[in-house]
């Protein structure tokens, strides 16, 4: 019996690339890098599934020339690559990886928050360039994370599992979300508050929301005028929810203390002014980027795709 027919946009971790290559047929052989238009438009010819990443746009027109295609598993917990009433209207599920990844961009999150506070890559640098010349009391002074306050925007499975980390450091954790989320701690519970004023009183704020036309530039001028000084923004979301250029100004007027950025508005390209900042500490969107998560979200995709080629119920739908 002939395998089914899945196009792979991007090449995965060996574990998954071994399960994928023994259940299915590869349209076209993944590569590391993006594929062009043309290769997608290629790779979805004739595909019955997809298994796609956030770099990859899947929209009408691509969709118009995969007649064959059922399902589309990204290979994210956003979506937001997928023109999701276009597959609707073709009758394409599309499915995501949520909780597999939770931990990995929390503990990220706080890896962010960390060296950001603490001017860690600073200090790398300090030492690795020879410009180090020994101990002074006044060298690198960072800003105190026990006990301050940290303000979670988007209180969904990541964003609780960054506050639930934060009991280990005794702060205050504030959060702004449509829902009201239990603290484990009913001693020191979080607390529900407006967006405005979580950004008037975080020390610390995390972004962990989607990226939908309410959230692109949520954080732009306005907000970073509401923020604190001192204040540490932090973003392992999406990166058009912030406004790279009023973040860069925000810290050249010394309105913001600094920033810990995972993502960005044009990946992978940065705002040319971000580079230049000693107190931004940036990474090459490094969320979920652990072996063991990104064996589980292949995992998640390719049982996802064998679901609905043999009409089963998905784990995971998005539409």
């Amino acid at each position: 019996m002939a395998k089914p027919s899945v196009y792979v946009s991007r090449l995965l971790v060996a574990p998954v690339m071994a399960a994928i290559r023994e259940r299915f047929h590869l349209t076209l052989e993944p590569d590391i890098a993006p594929p062009s238009r043309e290769t997608l438009a290629q790779g979805l010819r004739n595909a019955q599934a997809i298994i796609t990443t956030l770099t990859e746009q899947i929209d009408e027109t691509l969709l118009r020339g995969a007649p064959r295609l059922q399902v589309i598993a990204n290979h994210a917990v956003g979506h937001n690559n997928i023109d999701l009433q276009a597959a609707k209207a073709r009758g394409v599920i599309v499915t995501n990886t949520p909780d597999v990844l939770t931990d990995a961009t929390a503990d990220l999150t706080w890896a962010l928050l960390l060296a950001a506070a603490r001017r860690v890559t600073e200090g790398h640098r300090l030492v690795q360039t020879g410009a180090w010349t020994g101990w002074e009391p006044t060298q690198l002074l960072g800003a105190e994370v026990s006990g301050q306050t940290l303000g979670v925007i988007g209180m969904g499975r990541i964003g609780q599992a960054v506050a639930r980390r934060a009991v280990g450091f005794g702060m205050t954790v504030l959060y702004a979300s449509h829902k009201s989320v239990p603290s484990p701690d009913p001693t020191k519970p979080w607390q529900q508050v407006t967006l405005e004023t979580l950004l008037r009183q975080a020390d610390f704020i995390s972004l962990h929301v989607p990226l939908t036309a309410d959230t692109r530039h949520l954080i732009g001028e306005q907000a970073f005028s509401l923020m604190r000084p001192t204040a540490i923004l932090l973003n392992t979301s999406r990166g058009p929810v912030v406004d790279e250029a009023a973040l860069v100004a925000a810290l050249n007027a010394a309105r913001l203390a600094g920033a810990g950025l995972d993502v960005y508005e044009d990946e992978p390209l940065l705002h040319q002014g971000l580079l230049a900042l000693p107190q931004v500490v940036t990474l090459p969107h490094l969320g979920s980027a652990t072996l063991g998560t990104r064996v589980r979200m292949g995992q998640l995709c390719v049982e996802n795709v064998q679901a609905v080629l043999d009409g089963r119920p998905v784990l995971n739908r998005v539409i």
